[in-house]
C-alpha cells in the first residue's frame, strides 16, 4: 500500500504528513535575533523544505501535483508576478521578489494542501496556530506587565512577543489569527470538552491582542469573528458574543488593562480624518504615492521591489524618513518606510492592474468556495463545521488586514500556512481528488482522504 494513503508508523506513533508544517509553526516561537534587520527567519528556510518534501512525495508516489481547479485557483497570481518581474528596476529585484510571492501565496499554500489528509490533520495545525498564539501572547503579557517591550508612546510596554521591534506586527498576527483559529472551533460541533478548551484559549488571547495595540489587527479579528458567528447561526453568534462582550468588559473596565492608552489607540481608529497620529499620516501618505505609481505604471505597475526605489518620486514631503523602533531586548533603531501597508496598493503599485486583478481573482475564488464548502458542511456534515468555520476566518482574516499591511518579516510565513489550510477546505472538496491513482485498485481509498469534509 503506498504510503501516500497511510499514517506512518514508528515505534507505534502515528506521524502525519503535516509535521513539517507544524515545524514551520514551532520555529515561529523563537526568539529573533535582536540585530537583525527583520527579515525572512528560520521558519521560511523550512517551508521551502516543505515544498521540496512535498514535491519528493509527489514523485515517489506518482501523484498528480494538484486537483485542477486548485492548480488555477493559486496559479493565477503567478501571470502578474512573471510580468512584474519582468519590469523590476533590476534582474536581482525581480528574481528575490518573485520568489518571496511563489513561496507565500502558490508554493507553501500548495504544499500544505497537498500534505493535508483530511479533518484530523486541519484540526491539528488549527491547535498549532492556537497554540503558538498562546506562547507568543504570554510573552507579550509578561512584557507588558514587566514593562519589557517595544517602544509605545515612549513606553516600553507594547507586547511584542519574540519578534522584537524588528517585526512589530509579529505577535499581533500570530495572536489574531491564533485566536480565529480557537473561535472557530469553539463554534464547531465536535465534543464539549474540545470546544470548552477553544472558548478557554480565545478569551485568554483577547488580553494580548490588545496590548499589542494594533488596530489593523484589533480590525481583522473582530470582522474575521463576526462573519464565524454569523456563519455558526444566529442563536450560537448571540450567546458567545455575550460571553466575549464580558470577557471585555472584565478586562478593560474591572481589571484595568491599559485603560487609557487602549480607549485612545480605539478611538484613534474613528478619527484618523481630524488629528492622525504621524503613523496614520505617513500610511496615507504612502498609499498616495503608491496610488500616483499606478497612475503611471496602469497595466504592469513599477516593477517587483519597486516601490522603495520609486517612493521618494511620488511621496509628498511630510512623509518622515522612517518609524523609530527601540526596546524588547533591541537597540534604538530607524526603520526605513518600504512598502505602503496596504497589500491590496503594494500589488496595484508594482503589479499594476494585471497583477491586482489576478490576485483578486484568486482570492476571490477561494473566499466562494470556502464559503459553499462551509455552507454545504453546515447541512450535510456537521462535524466538519469547526473546519469550515476556522478556513472562513483565517480568509476573512488575511483580506481584511491586508487593507491596513502587507507581506514583509519572519510572520509573513503564517500567512503561506493559513492560505494552504484555506485551500484545502475550499478547493480539496468540490469532487475532485487530490491524487490522480497510480494503482487501480485504490482509487476510492484516494479519494475518500483526498475529499473535502
Amino acid at each position: 500500500m503506498s504510503l501516500a494513503l497511510t499514517p506512518l508508523v514508528h515505534r507505534g506513533a502515528v506521524l502525519t504528513p503535516v509535521l513539517p508544517v507544524v515545524a514551520v509553526l514551532a520555529l515561529l516561537a523563537l526568539p529573533l535575533d535582536p540585530s537583525s534587520d527583520g527579515g525572512p527567519g528560520p521558519a521560511d528556510a523550512v517551508s521551502g523544505f516543505l515544498v521540496l518534501f512535498c514535491a519528493i512525495r509527489l514523485v515517489r508516489d506518482r501523484r498528480r501535483p494538484l486537483p485542477r481547479t486548485a492548480a488555477v485557483v493559486l496559479g493565477l497570481p503567478v501571470l502578474g508576478l512573471a510580468v512584474a518581474a519582468l519590469g523590476a528596476y533590476s534582474p536581482e529585484a525581480g528574481i528575490t521578489g518573485m520568489g518571496r510571492y511563489l513561496q507565500i501565496f502558490v508554493l507553501v499554500p500548495a504544499g500544505v494542501l497537498l500534505l493535508i489528509r483530511g479533518r484530523g490533520d486541519f484540526r491539528l495545525l488549527a491547535w498549532s496556530f492556537v497554540g503558538l498564539a498562546g506562547w507568543q501572547g504570554a510573552v507579550g503579557v509578561h512584557q507588558y506587565v514587566t514593562r519589557t517591550g517595544a517602544s509605545f508612546q515612549g513606553e516600553p510596554i507594547r507586547a511584542v512577543g519574540t519578534f522584537g521591534p524588528q517585526d512589530v506586527m509579529g505577535m499581533a498576527t500570530v495572536v489574531g489569527i491564533g485566536l480565529v483559529c480557537a473561535f472557530g472551533l469553539a463554534l464547531g460541533r465536535t465534543s464539549v470538552r474540545q470546544r470548552g478548551a477553544a472558548l478557554a484559549c480565545a478569551l485568554a488571547l483577547l488580553l494580548p491582542l490588545a496590548l499589542s495595540f494594533s488596530r489593523g489587527a484589533w480590525i481583522a479579528t473582530a470582522v474575521a469573528c463576526a462573519v464565524q458567528l454569523v456563519l455558526a447561526g444566529l442563536r450560537r453568534a448571540l450567546k458567545v458574543a455575550a460571553v466575549a462582550a464580558a470577557a471585555g468588559v472584565i478586562l478593560v473596565g474591572g481589571l484595568g488593562v491599559g485603560t487609557a492608552m487602549l480607549q485612545e489607540r480605539i478611538d484613534s481608529i474613528t478619527h484618523i480624518t481630524n488629528a492622525p497620529d504621524q503613523s496614520v499620516a505617513d500610511r496615507y501618505t504612502m498609499w498616495t504615492a503608491a496610488t500616483d505609481m499606478w497612475r503611471e505604471h496602469p497595466l504592469a505597475g513599477v516593477g517587483l521591489k519597486g516601490f522603495p526605489e520609486y517612493r521618494d518620486a511620488y511621496a509628498s514631503p511630510s512623509l518622515s524618513s522612517g518609524s523609530d523602533t527601540d526596546g524588547a531586548g533591541a537597540a534604538y533603531l530607524r526603520q526605513p518606510l518600504l512598502s505602503p501597508h496596504s497589500m491590496y496598493l503594494l500589488v496595484l503599485s508594482e503589479q499594476g492592474l494585471l497583477g491586482l486583478m489576478a490576485f483578486a481573482g484568486s482570492w476571490l475564488a477561494l473566499l466562494v468556495c470556502v464559503l459553499r464548502t462551509t455552507a454545504r458542511a453546515r447541512t450535510s456534515e456537521p462535524q466538519g463545521l469547526d473546519c469550515g468555520l476556522v478556513a472562513c476566518g483565517l480568509l476573512v482574516w488575511q483580506l481584511t488586514d491586508f487593507v491596513y499591511a502587507d507581506i514583509g518579516g519572519p510572520s509573513t510565513v503564517l500567512t503561506a500556512v493559513s492560505f494552504g489550510l484555506v485551500a484545502w477546505w475550499a478547493l480539496a472538496g468540490n469532487g475532485e481528488t487530490q491524487t490522480t491513482p497510480s494503482v487501480p485498485a485504490l482509487g476510492n481509498a484516494r479519494e475518500s482522504v483526498a475529499r473535502c469534509p
